[in-house]
């Protein structure tokens, strides 16, 4: 649908190792840019956020990019757009007033309350505690493959088979690689 102009698509992925994606900013960087690579209607709003902020000179405040969010959502007549945000259960949850990761949840509280027609969202994430509570009331559809056996053995067959053809591993004696194997897929929880 989307290579053929009939939606946007937007992802964005949660990495703890990448400081510059942690927090709300992080997302809307990511999703707006993407965004204005897909539609001239995004870029006419995008364009008028970049001189509202002396051409880029100045950063938006975030109440300013989820106002240029929204207003791309809310364009008259445009296609579908998908947001999947991905492992959000990698984004941080500090034990601050608002962590990073509660920002982004009321965000997209926010915007599913809000109704928009064209917006399609899918976030996955491990079944933590806080992202339970906030979107399991809020999901059309809710799956879960955390403890499903068929995602277990698809782990331990990847483990497998990187511990078998790593060219340094193939020293290892067997009982040092099923060592390996078994630790790795226990300690997986389900990653």
């Amino acid at each position: 649908m989307r290579r053929s102009g009939l939606a946007s698509l937007v992802i964005f992925y949660y990495d703890f190792r990448e400081d510059q994606k942690k927090g709300l900013r992080g997302v809307f960087s990511s999703v707006l840019v993407q965004l204005g690579h897909q539609s001239d209607s995004y870029c006419d709003i995008l364009s008028k956020l970049y001189s509202e902020h002396d051409n880029g000179s100045k950063d938006p405040s975030d109440d300013a990019l989820i106002h240029c969010l929204k207003c791309l959502l809310e364009l008259p007549r445009q296609f579908p757009m998908f947001l999947i945000v991905d492992a959000l259960d990698e984004c941080p949850n500090t034990p601050a007033l608002c962590s990073p990761r509660e920002e982004v949840l009321i965000l997209l509280k926010d915007l599913i309350d809000s109704k928009l027609p064209n917006l399609r969202l899918c976030v996955t994430s491990r079944p933590e505690v806080d992202i339970k509570a906030i979107l399991e009331p809020l999901a059309f559809r809710s799956i879960s493959l955390h403890h499903e056996h068929g995602h277990e053995e698809d782990i331990r067959n990847y483990i497998e088979l990187i511990v078998n053809e790593n060219t340094k591993m193939q020293q290892w004696s067997s009982e040092h690689k099923q060592l390996v194997i078994e630790r790795l897929t226990e300690r997986a929880n389900g990653m």
